[in-house]
């Protein structure tokens, strides 16, 4: 089951370089500080140098031994200045117009992932998760075959019986009302990153009604999604639509759908729309006494990943672990 210390042992094998956005924040440098006494994830912050220094000394963090960017006085920005005009050419813009956009922390960190400067990036500290999904639309941009980012959470709590039980529940961040389609491709995205976390997929496509006991084009839609991802997924337990209490209780199961090899044991969830899966994650959050990681964006060409803005520095350290084990 699940624990850091399977990530870590992922990049110790294959150490990465993660670019933290906000250099200045005190959770940022905190967080760095403990990367830094590791090896298997360096940091790369992004600001001016001494500001980030003197805010390292206040906040009485060590961060020697880190590496900067400023995009002041960048010395590849010429370079970077050019390839960002030549991503963005169908835009129009301009090299005056690069050099202004490129000042700003988050199109600069999401420009040096793209550059193969830095593995990951991770923002939103202080940046909304518009200001740091915008820049990876726009320039990292989506896998082939991939035609949306979307995202997950992965939740995690003590089990009874040892160890941590792991749930794995999208889209709950990024895609407003996804179609039929699009329920597909992040289903298929929320399969890969439950594996990640040690997960052996059983997928549930949720809905209010459990093998046509309802009625509605969002019944139709999730039933269409759930047997279109089995199609092109034939070994993994995909099954829907179902009622969340029928894909987590045996008992329930065995009366609603006795024939499905997911209901009763389902521990990955895809859920309808963003409310419903945004309420989902949190209720099981708050009530459930899940620890809850993310949104960890999927799709992207590179992992690219949005902290909250309420977020502990502990919160940003786990983040990069994810985000960058997931490059």
């Amino acid at each position: 089951m699940f624990g850091f210390g399977q990530l870590i042992e992922i990049l110790k094998k294959d150490p990465k370089r993660i670019v933290l956005t906000e250099g200045c924040d005190p959770r940022i440098l905190e967080a760095s500080s403990r990367l830094l006494a590791s090896n298997f994830l360096h940091p790369i912050l992004v600001g001016d140098p001494d500001e980030i220094y003197e805010a390292a000394e206040n906040s009485g963090f060590n961060i020697r031994g880190s590496e900067i960017f400023n995009p002041k006085d960048f010395a590849d920005m010429d370079k970077m200045v050019e390839e960002f005009c030549e991503i963005r050419k169908s835009k129009g813009v301009t090299k005056e117009q690069a050099h202004e956009i490129l000042k700003e922390n988050n199109y600069f960190g999401t420009m040096l992932v793209k550059m193969g400067y830095a593995d990951a990036l991770l923002g939103g500290a202080t940046y909304s998760t518009a200001d740091t999904v915008r820049p990876a639309l726009q320039l990292i941009k989506t896998k082939p075959g991939n035609n949306i980012v979307s995202s997950c959470f992965i939740l995690v709590r003590p089990s009874a019986t040892g160890g941590n039980e792991v749930l794995a529940m999208g889209d709950c961040g990024i895609v407003i009302k996804p179609t039929e389609d699009e329920l597909v491709e992040i289903a298929e995205e929320t399969i890969r990153c439950a594996k990640i976390f040690g997960v052996d997929p059983k997928v549930a496509f949720l809905s209010y009604s459990t093998d046509g006991s309802g009625k509605g084009e969002d019944v139709d839609k999730m039933r269409n999604a759930a047997r279109k991802t089995k199609e092109r997924n034939p070994d993994i337990p995909i099954d829907g639509e179902m009622q969340f209490d029928a894909a987590v209780s045996p008992k329930v199961a065995k009366k609603k759908c006795p024939n499905s090899e997911v209901a009763g044991c389902a521990n990955t969830f895809i859920f309808p729309d963003i409310n419903a899966g945004n309420i989902g994650y949190k209720i099981a959050q708050r009530m459930g006494n899940f620890e809850a990681y993310g949104p960890i964006l999927l799709g992207l060409n590179s992992p690219i990943n949005d902290l909250s803005r309420g977020c502990t520095a502990t919160e940003v350290y786990s983040m990069a672990i994810i985000t960058a084990a997931l490059s």
